[in-house]
């Protein structure tokens, strides 16, 4: 089982389990997502963050008053520098994506981290955040955002990893938000003042990619 800490504590998931953190904008959503990714690489699990609305530089400094980046073993997936037109240099803790439309890119290289986290001693298990799908909802239709999800989140359960995902549930419609809900094991709902509440067992069977 992944347990989380933090705020989440208490709260544990098989391997293989994907979380929607759900709410209103500035009620601590993505906070809350990187507390179970630090919650599990201070001991030893892998971590990969995928951001789509800020620089890795942005997310990382929230992410380091959590725990420190250099010492666990975090990779980001950072879809929003080059596509600002910022110049990069890919290191072993940035991956760097040209935009968060460039969704087949962004599936390669997260299948590529996975694929290195399996062959290094000592990393058992994975963590996985995605900050945010608001983002790539701005870019891309739902269906397409529901069809790389799909795959995505399939390759999670494949890895016995466990995903935490965020949206903005206020910037979209009931459609979007059930639609997208389909893919998830379970959803952290986040209330206008920070307030939460965790609904797992949610049934990710029913799911119908050509909706």
């Amino acid at each position: 089982m992944y347990e989380f800490g933090y705020q989440l504590s208490g709260v544990s998931v098989p391997p293989g389990t994907n979380l929607l953190i759900t709410g209103p904008p500035l009620t601590g959503k993505r906070r809350l997502a990187l507390e179970t990714l630090a919650s599990g690489t201070e001991d030893g699990d892998g971590g990969i963050l995928l951001t789509t609305r800020d620089s890795a530089d942005r997310i990382l400094t929230v992410y380091e008053q959590l725990a420190d980046p250099t010492t666990t073993p975090v990779t980001v997936i950072d879809a929003v520098t080059k596509h600002m037109g910022q110049s990069v240099e890919e290191s072993e803790r940035v991956s760097y994506a040209a935009s968060p439309t460039e969704m087949t890119e962004i599936g390669i290289k997260f299948s590529e981290i996975v694929e290195s986290y399996d062959e290094q001693p000592g990393i058992d298990r994975t963590r996985v955040v995605v900050d945010s799908l608001t983002t790539l909802l701005l870019y891309a239709n739902l269906q397409t955002v529901f069809r790389f999800m799909h795959v995505f989140t399939s390759r999670v359960e494949n890895a016995d990893a466990v995903g935490v995902y965020t949206i903005e549930s206020t910037a979209h419609g009931c459609e979007t938000m059930n639609t997208l809900t389909q893919l998830f094991d379970g959803v952290v709902r986040v209330d206008r003042d920070g307030e939460f509440t965790v609904e797992l067992d949610a049934d990710p069977a029913q799911i119908d990619p050509s909706d």
